[in-house]
């Protein structure tokens, strides 16, 4: 293994930047040697927590013995919120809507009522379930129908986007139609749990080692809870197992009752869930109901837009408000709307508190784009992709979004068109369409689906990092940022741009685990910014060494700064190069500095939410995707036939890396959109709570054949790290295709002339639905 990473890590003369290298911990990963949490020693009198859940979804806690769980065997101590010296509070919102565990009222099924801390984790676990609680029990509002029946009362404030004059432009329109699609969730299903370990010091002190995306704010909440100054909380994150979002905030309750538990006892505590109770507890992507009514022509081109974005968001606000925000943000996806009005409606629900995930409703904004063009090709008769086409933002003219930013790189329609090419898109649909005129049972469908997805945090004060880069007399490097590492090479990157910059290898920089105690104040790895901003953060602080450096020398060897240039593997000073290591070495003599803190924030971006106007966005990522299926109208059982990836990663830092992040985002997308489904019964329990009942997407379903490709030549315009762009999250949306294509397949068994409306997830139930609905209404 040792000889195939060296084979595979070759240092180009231009550099590591740009070179395909594998993930820092690949060689681990494989070997089963990487360090989770649950596999570091455990710390001399480590006990383990457990959490007490309601067994209710609604209603009003009227008392709760806990004497059977303090005389259960190994059992150490019962905390409530009796026990909190701090606020019993987590809410990541100025609302404080949110209890580490509940005193009165119960808004959920599995909301956390204590903790019981044992000598093993099975006795704390077996412990946990003997409470004997009563409740005065009310009907849940479990889904946005019944939300919206009961009043529909909100959770944070609503956005509304507009630009043009949408009544007057509907009016005008020669076509309208209204519709309604229903967009599901989906679960995080990370592979590691939640887990948080606390290990107690001195005086106040509190280290803990949390999984999570978002160490700053779990240190904020730690001391709030415990009533003490950030200052004496430590966190640290070295990798997760996943995240994808389900751990910017949902990793905050593990990690206080964690610490909770250890600052009563005096003792080191983990709490770790179970699979089961970990679904149950944490929150979801949103699932929406999108409500629209369009304004079009003949031509297929869309004159007005009115849409409102319904979504369940559970129990409190939790990333509701901005979650729905970004739904808005994207709803146009890549299509200009001469007039349009946008609402949001995040509406409180009686379920777990839905959060961040992947793309962060820019997913669910999208899919509702593409059902407006989907809708407008069949009332036209036009092709989809056609409508795609005609929609499509303009270059220098319309160009403007509903947010009121100007689109300045749009490169969708050459990405579009390439694509094609590519796919040999036409062809092969004229083809299919051949095909299913003589295939009674088995229909195939194809679609081509554009994507634009805009880059930074809308909460523009997030958008800042920080780094610490120490060089020693060896030439070696220690490199810290505030970037988490939860899979997706993040950390690898960013050791590419440090290595770059000094002009040596990467088995010369080492990655040290990211901890407030290092760089404070961090900002979530999240919004597909990680690479954007801690690289440019790390980037800095070694822009600061090396300016001393070159001052240094300089002076020693009496040539022009100008002169001096950081080269793979040595120095330039005036006539002579020396390594990278004597530079070093001679500088330490001299007493010349050789650490240095980084910082970035993103320029340009600013965002008005009342006005709903702004630039909240640095800067756009594009892709496309062309997707095949083949569907069983009998059944509604498909498969995924052949998949084609054009995306843009601007000047990528890493094309391995950047290639699997499109996979894997695509094939998390597709198992969004087609096989994983959330289901609560009438008493607000999830039954879809553990692999056996929830279906992700495994190796036999991924595309029979999957083409990726990254967009050559396009360098990113605006001056990011290397000019590359974000690939965390665009990649997720390009499954959109997959959706489309098997509605493709559905509108065959009506000749095309029928809209299939299909909804998400599109199950082979769903898909079966809607074929034979299909049929009726071509048949009617």
């Amino acid at each position: 293994m040792a000889d195939a990473r060296r084979k595979l890590d070759i240092v180009a003369e231009t550099g590591p930047v740009g070179s395909a290298r594998i993930h820092d911990s690949a060689p681990k990963h494989v070997a089963g040697e990487a360090f989770y949490i649950d596999d570091i020693a455990a710390p001399e009198g480590l006990l383990h927590a457990y959490l007490g859940l309601s067994g209710i979804a609604h209603g009003q806690l009227t008392s709760l013995d806990l004497d059977a769980v303090r005389a259960a065997p190994g059992v150490v101590s019962v905390l409530t919120a009796a026990d909190i010296p701090g606020a019993n509070d987590i809410s990541s919102t100025h609302r404080h809507d949110e209890p580490v565990f509940a005193t009165d009222r119960i808004r959920f099924h599995g909301q956390p009522l204590f903790a019981v801390v044992a000598e093993t984790r099975e006795q704390a676990r077996h412990a946990a379930v003997l409470a004997k609680a009563e409740y005065a029990e009310e009907t849940p509002l479990l889904d946005i129908a019944a939300a919206r029946a009961a009043g529909g009362r909100l959770v944070t404030d609503p956005l509304k986007l507009e630009r043009g004059d949408v009544a007057t432009a509907m009016a005008a329109s020669p076509r309208r139609l209204k519709g309604a699609m229903t967009i599901g969730g989906q679960e995080h299903f990370y592979l590691e749990s939640q887990i948080a370990l606390a290990i107690p010091g001195e005086d106040e002190d509190m280290t803990l080692l949390v999984s999570t995306q978002h160490p700053s704010e779990v240190q904020h909440m730690v001391a709030a809870v415990l009533g003490i100054g950030s200052h004496a909380v430590t966190v640290e994150v070295r990798r997760m197992g996943g995240g994808f979002g389900g751990k910017e905030t949902q990793a905050n309750l593990f990690a206080c009752v964690a610490a909770l538990c250890a600052r009563k006892l005096k003792r080191p505590v983990k709490l770790r869930p179970d699979r089961d109770d970990d679904m149950a507890i944490t929150g979801k992507r949103h699932d929406f109901v999108c409500d629209y009514e369009i304004g079009f022509d003949d031509e297929g081109r869309i004159h007005a837009l009115d849409a409102v974005y319904a979504a369940r968001c559970g129990w409190n606000a939790d990333l509701s408000g901005p979650v729905t925000d970004r739904a808005l943000f994207h709803m146009d996806n890549c299509y200009f709307y001469p007039a349009v009005r946008a609402r949001s409606e995040p509406l409180f629900t009686n379920t777990c508190s839905n959060t961040a995930f992947r793309g962060f409703g820019g997913p669910q904004g999208m899919v509702g784009a593409e059902r407006f063009i989907e809708e407008v090709a069949y009332a036209t008769e036009l092709d989809p992709l056609e409508v795609r086409r005609r929609n499509l933002y303009g270059v220098t003219e319309r160009n403007i979004t509903p947010y009121h930013q100007t689109v300045e790189d749009n490169i969708a329609a050459e990405v579009i068109a390439e694509l094609e090419r590519r796919s040999d898109y036409q062809a092969r649909k004229a083809a299919l369409r051949e095909a299913n005129a003589k295939s009674p049972i088995v229909k195939r469908g194809i679609a081509l689906t554009p994507v634009k997805f805009g880059i930074s945090f809308t909460a523009t004060w997030f958008n800042q990092a920080g780094a610490l880069v120490h060089v020693y007399t060896d030439g070696t490097v220690a490199l810290n940022h505030g970037g988490t590492e939860m899979g997706q090479g993040l950390y690898i990157k960013v050791a590419q741009v440090v290595a770059q910059a000094f002009g040596i290898g990467l088995d010369q920089v080492k990655i040290t685990a990211t901890t407030t105690g290092k760089v404070p104040n961090t900002s979530a790895t999240a919004a597909s910014s990680g690479s954007d901003l801690n690289g440019m953060a790390a980037l800095d602080a070694c822009e600061t060494i090396k300016k001393r450096l070159r001052e240094f020398a300089a002076k020693h060897w009496q040539v022009e700064a100008e002169d001096i240039a950081f080269l793979p593997g040595r120095v330039k000073i005036g006539a002579r190069e020396i390594a990278f290591k004597d530079l070093i070495a001679a500088a330490y003599m001299a007493r010349v500095q050789l650490s240095a803190t980084g910082f970035y924030a993103t320029p340009k971006i600013h965002w008005d939410r009342k006005a709903g106007r702004g630039h909240p966005f640095y800067y756009f990522a594009y892709g496309a995707a062309a997707a095949e299926v083949a569907i069983d109208t009998l059944t509604g059982e498909y498969r995924v036939e052949r998949v084609d990836i054009l995306h843009d990663c601007g000047q990528s830092l890493n094309p391995a890396i950047d290639k699997g992040q499109i996979e894997g985002g695509f094939v998390q997308g597709m198992g969004w959109l087609t096989t994983e489904e959330l289901v609560w019964d009438k008493k607000g329990r999830l039954w879809t709570h553990a692999p056996s009942t929830y279906k992700i997407p495994v190796a036999s379903d991924r595309p029979r054949v999957f083409n990726v490709h990254l967009l050559d030549n396009a360098p990113n315009r605006e001056p990011t790290i290397h000019r590359s762009k974000a690939v965390g999250e665009p990649p997720l949306m390009l499954a959109i295709s997959v959706l489309h294509a098997l509605s493709d397949a559905v509108a065959s068994v009506g000749d095309y002339r029928v809209c299939p409306r299909l909804d998400t997830p599109a199950t082979p139930e769903r898909v079966l639905d809607a074929v034979e609905r299909v049929r009726a209404e071509a048949a009617s």
